[in-house]
């Protein structure tokens, strides 16, 4: 998979793509992720890639003309799957947006400031609008980089357990079960004896009892879902 990111501020994404899994990914050639500076197809000295709004208001626009040249140099060396737009009014990010996007080739991300892009943009470009929550951020390159995160884990042979991803929280609208580690009791807290047992069936049932209790507690909202 090649996922190119188009940023006026590459530098937030460099850290967190080089480094634990998504550094393990990129070493395999399982992931490609390049960063595209969006001030190289700006205007003048500065590389100008924003101005005022018409119709007057606060805060800057970015400007339609750099990101659609970056775009459509882009798209004449490859077909992209899906152009996405990180956004705090797009799509709310979940488990299955991120496996849908796993599946793809080649993704395109551009990642918002100021006031946002020049809606031409939106209508003629992107396919997708997608938020990784109702909040605001400075810019759209850390939303970005939990895109990236979410989907590049799910590619095969990235974790190095195979079965790993299947069993996150939301793969099936559920959150995940407790999970314990070494030694078997501290302090006087114990591991559940099931988990000690060595009984796959009775093991697997708890872990489903306790997934089903956590979500009834924590996001019933999940729930809601599979009932619709």
């Amino acid at each position: 998979m090649r996922i190119d990111i188009l940023t006026v501020l590459p530098e937030l994404l460099e850290s967190p793509l080089n480094h634990s899994i998504m550094k393990r990914a990129q070493q395999k050639g399982l992931l490609e992720v390049q960063l595209h500076n969006l001030r190289d197809f700006g205007f003048g000295k500065h590389r100008q890639v924003d101005d005022y709004q018409y119709g007057g208001g606060a805060g800057m626009v970015m400007m339609v003309e750099p990101i659609a040249t970056a775009i459509e140099k882009l798209q004449s060396e490859r077909t992209y799957d899906e152009i996405i737009y990180m956004t705090p009014d797009g799509k709310r990010l979940d488990q299955s947006t991120s496996n849908y996007l796993s599946l793809k080739g080649n993704l395109m991300i551009l990642c918002g400031h100021y006031k946002g892009v020049d809606e031409r943009i939106r209508e003629h470009y992107i396919t997708m609008d997608i938020s990784i929550g109702d909040f605001v951020l400075s810019g759209g390159e850390l939303p970005a980089a939990v895109l990236v995160d979410s989907i590049g884990r799910l590619l095969p042979g990235v974790l190095n357990d195979e079965t790993s991803a299947l069993f996150d929280s939301f793969q099936d609208n559920l959150l995940a079960p407790p999970v314990y580690s070494r030694p078997a009791e501290y302090k006087g807290w114990k591991v559940p004896d099931v988990l000690l047992s060595g009984h796959d069936r009775m093991i697997e049932d708890w872990r489903y009892d306790q997934a089903l209790k956590r979500t009834k507690e924590r996001r019933p909202d999940l729930l809601e879902k599979d009932e619709e």
